[in-house]
Parts: structure tokens; C-alpha cells; sequence
């Protein structure tokens, strides 16, 4: 496997759940400064959650008690578990490795999708 890889997204009525995994390649891997961000249509893509530098984790106030990021260093995997999901978190979301969070900068995927339905 090469690069940042996405998976898991999908469509899932409002309130339902879903997590997304992300699998970084091992010359695109990093222990902190893993993010995730999303993309609606039309839009420049936003942050939605990660870890920093130090290992903070920051949530967008969008989604602060309804998204929960974790890692698993062992596996190159950052998790973004969803719930409560409603119809405007409806994007393209994308992971990116090895970058601050307020940055363009470091190894973007090619983004899942994730559509909820009223």
C-alpha cells in the first residue's frame, strides 16, 4: 500500500454511525499530526479533528461530542468514529498525515464519502 489511504464511508440515515479509517504507508506515516478534515461540495475542505504535534486533540465545535478520533500506531491507522450523524456532515472526508492541523502541508488521501439522509 502506498500513501494515505481512506476507507469506510458511506451512506447511513440521520443519527446512525460510521467510522472511517485512515492507513498510512510507512514513508507517509506519522505518529502525531494526523488529521482529518471534510469537503462539501463546492467548498474548500475544513478541519474536523486531529492530533497534534504533542498529541493534543482538537475537534471542530461542529463536531465536539459526536466525533471521537483515536489511533493505532501498531497498524499506521487514525480512526474518526461518527455518531448522531446529520445530514449536513454530507462531505467528502479526507485524512492527512505528517501536518499541522491549521495547514496545507503533508500527505493527503483521496477522501471517502460519507452522505446521511433525513
Amino acid at each position: 500500500q502506498d500513501g494515505v489511504v481512506e476507507s469506510g464511508g458511506g451512506s447511513v440515515q440521520t443519527g446512525g454511525s460510521l467510522t472511517l479509517s485512515c492507513v498510512a504507508s510507512e514513508d507517509t506515516y506519522c505518529t502525531n499530526d494526523r488529521n482529518w478534515f471534510r469537503q462539501f461540495p463546492g467548498k474548500e475542505r475544513k478541519f474536523v479533528a486531529g492530533i497534534d504535534s504533542d498529541g493534543t486533540i482538537r475537534y471542530d465545535d461542529s463536531v465536539k461530542g459526536r466525533f471521537t478520533i483515536s489511533q493505532d500506531n501498531a497498524k499506521r491507522t487514525m480512526y474518526l468514529q461518527m455518531t448522531d450523524l446529520k445530514p449536513e456532515d454530507t462531505a467528502m472526508y479526507y485524512c492527512k498525515t505528517c501536518g499541522s492541523w491549521y495547514t496545507d502541508s503533508g500527505y493527503w488521501g483521496q477522501g471517502t464519502q460519507v452522505t446521511v439522509s433525513s
